[in-house]
């Protein structure tokens, strides 16, 4: 059975920082390129960061390059977000996702980070 399943979420103020993680299991993680998406409330989800099977190679969108930080332990079969200097306008859940193909795509349950003074 395959399991995704995000920890970290909560309140912090603007400026904050927070890590997210998220465990693996039931499939082979380290073979799967991993995402980060987040969706705000009334809006799609966007895709935040990406990373590579062996963690080389990672993508970022604009709104978070320089804040936002992917990385994995495949001996943890875990994948971080490690978010810096949040902004009220990161508000949202966040969804981690593992995708190598069109049937082969895992999705989270979500975990809320809300940044407010």
């Amino acid at each position: 059975q395959v399991q995704l399943v995000e920890s970290g979420g909560g309140l912090v103020q603007p400026g904050g920082s927070l890590r997210l993680s998220c465990v693996a299991s039931g499939f082979t993680f380290s073979s799967y390129p991993m995402n980060w998406y987040r969706q705000a409330a009334g809006k799609e989800r966007d895709l935040v960061a990406s990373i590579s099977t062996a963690g080389v190679r990672t993508n970022y969108a604009d709104s978070v390059k320089g804040r936002f930080t992917i990385s994995r332990d495949n001996a943890k079969n875990t994948v971080y977000l490690q978010m810096n200097d949040l902004k009220p306008e990161d508000t949202a859940v966040y969804y981690c996702n593992a995708r190598r193909s069109r049937t082969q795509d895992y999705w989270g349950q979500g975990t809320q980070v809300t940044v407010s003074s």
